[in-house]
């Protein structure tokens, strides 16, 4: 595991790691068959890292999702979302990178991923990315 630093933020900042430690090898699914449904799950202990400060970030990471045949475990997604704990990687690309990681594992119907962080220098952060605004 590297440690990273950014060289462009300005003062103190603190060590962080590379993106390449978020491990999506971690999540697993069981086998879904039954009628349409939507599927939310909600983590309000999410945590990376600015990759500008080294500082944390902390935030609520909601998946939702319409299963075709399968569905995440959820101790699973647990360990994976840990996996981004000290990681330094923007807010915007923590929202894409959970998409493209649940989205590969369960193909499904429909995905969305929303993230919404904690008040940062005044601003609040929410990020959606839908898998119907994706295809062209």
């Amino acid at each position: 595991m590297g440690v990273k630093t950014s060289s462009y933020a300005e003062g103190k900042t603190f060590d962080f790691l590379a993106e390449d430690v978020i491990d999506p090898e971690l999540l697993e699914t069981f086998p879904y068959h039954g009628p349409k449904q939507r599927v939310c799950y909600k983590m309000v202990e999410f945590s990376a890292v600015c990759p500008f400060s080294g500082l944390p970030d902390y935030g609520i990471v909601w998946v939702k999702y319409v299963p075709q045949t399968a569905l995440v475990e959820l101790k699973s997604l647990k360990y994976y979302f840990q996996t981004f704990r000290r990681v330094g990687i923007f807010q915007e690309a923590v929202t894409a990178r959970i998409f493209d990681d649940l989205y590969r594992l369960l193909q499904p119907q429909d995905l969305i991923i929303k993230t919404r962080y904690n008040t940062r220098g005044g601003i609040d952060t929410t990020c959606v990315i839908r898998s119907e605004d994706q295809e062209s």
